[in-house]
């Protein structure tokens, strides 16, 4: 469990644990795992044992305390304020923010403003059975209208005038405009043009397969506007548009690791001296069997970061987007591969750089450009 704003891990080591082995007794992966348990050093078997639901239960609901737990303290969990039972969080102002920022128009709780929760419910049901990108635009498309919402009532409240004038209902763009220009910077091509053609697809094949891809987009976006829809923003609910913003996500996300407690937590355990790891390992022991390699697997993602989206790409950076270890919440850094002089443009590479020059080239196309970076004309044939 993470915060649903800033993605830090909440709660305690053993809910981490409890809700691991929960979500994998109901066969539910909790995020995508990357690394293994040989290169983390602990011994786990590579087979789940499984365990009691009553052990299970406890570890989530605090009936038992694992050893040396209190030398691995998180946040609290902090509910969501509209009681969505969705989104959790790991402190007030990132509960509040999240609110204010994009979860106010995508709560299904009881306690939301939301007018169609049911439509919102089909909506987030179809993005988890296709692609979870969904989710993303319409985060964007939400951010977007409480934006528009709060610049037009300091707009109104500038001009003395009251939310009850018939004028509050009229429909203003340039505020619309300003309300989207944070997003404009990432504006990309559509997604059924811009998405990579899969290697199961034949190239004669394309069109039909792009054309699939568009009727999967709108039909996510008639639920979404069911759900959400806003008549002052109606420009924001067109398939073009929507397509951009996926697009956005297509092109310039980055992949985003935040590392888990449970991994640090059994290595601290494994590291014990001889009597202390054995006493501890009679209580842990059954925990980190039932998880299996699973007891690594951190949560991970995908993000976009404005500053970062907008650095071009070049086979010779001068810099990375990179994400630390150090780094427990979901933000990432822009590093410097070398010195960089005054004036001269930032530049990360989008692939591996380090493949032959035709490899790099097809790697590429599936961002829409031939890169013609000072390293590929020396390079090309």
């Amino acid at each position: 469990m993470v915060c649903s704003y800033c993605f830090q891990f909440i709660g305690s080591v053993e809910l981490q644990i409890g809700r691991k082995l929960y979500l994998q007794d109901l066969g539910v992966s909790a995020v995508d795992g990357c690394g293994s348990s040989d290169e983390a050093g602990c011994s786990v078997s590579s087979e789940k044992v499984g365990l009691p639901q009553d052990a299970i239960q406890s570890l989530m609901n605090g009936g038992l305390k694992l050893p040396y737990s209190d030398n691995f303290s998180l946040p609290a969990v902090v509910p969501c304020a509209g009681a969505c039972e969705e989104a959790y969080y790991c402190s007030k102002s990132c509960a509040e923010a999240d609110w204010d920022s994009f979860h106010s128009l995508l709560c299904t709780g009881q306690q939301s403003s939301v007018s169609n929760t049911k439509a919102l419910m089909k909506f987030t049901k179809h993005a988890n059975e296709t692609n979870d990108i969904f989710i993303l635009a319409a985060k964007v498309i939400s951010f977007t209208i409480l934006r528009y919402r709060k610049l037009k009532a300091s707009h109104l409240e500038q001009k003395g005038k009251h939310k009850s004038s018939n004028c509050c209902n009229s429909y203003n763009f340039p505020l619309l405009l300003e309300a989207w220009k944070p997003v404009s910077m990432g504006f990309k091509k559509r997604w059924w043009d811009c998405i990579a053609l899969p290697e199961d697809v034949e190239s004669c094949d394309e069109v039909d397969f792009r054309m699939q891809i568009k009727d999967l987009a709108f039909e996510s976006l008639q639920l979404l506007k069911e759900a959400i829809y806003d008549e002052e923003c109606a420009p924001l609910f067109s398939l073009d548009i929507y397509g951009h913003i996926i697009g956005m996500f297509e092109l310039n996300n980055l992949d985003l690791v935040v590392a888990s407690p449970i991994e640090d937590y059994f290595l601290y355990i494994d590291d014990l001296p001889c009597s202390q790891k054995k006493e501890a390992e009679k209580i842990t022991k059954p925990f980190l069997d039932a998880l299996g390699e699973d007891y690594s697997i951190p949560c991970q993602g995908t993000a976009f970061f404005p500053v970062q989206s907008c650095m071009n790409h070049s086979c010779n950076p001068n810099a990375k987007a990179f994400k630390r270890e150090e780094d427990r919440d979901g933000q990432a850094s822009i590093i410097a591969l070398r010195r960089i002089l005054k004036g001269e443009e930032i530049t990360i590479s989008y692939i591996d750089e380090d493949r032959p020059y035709a490899e790099r080239q097809e790697l590429l196309a599936d961002y829409g450009f031939r890169c013609g970076c000072p390293r590929c004309i020396e390079e090309q044939p």
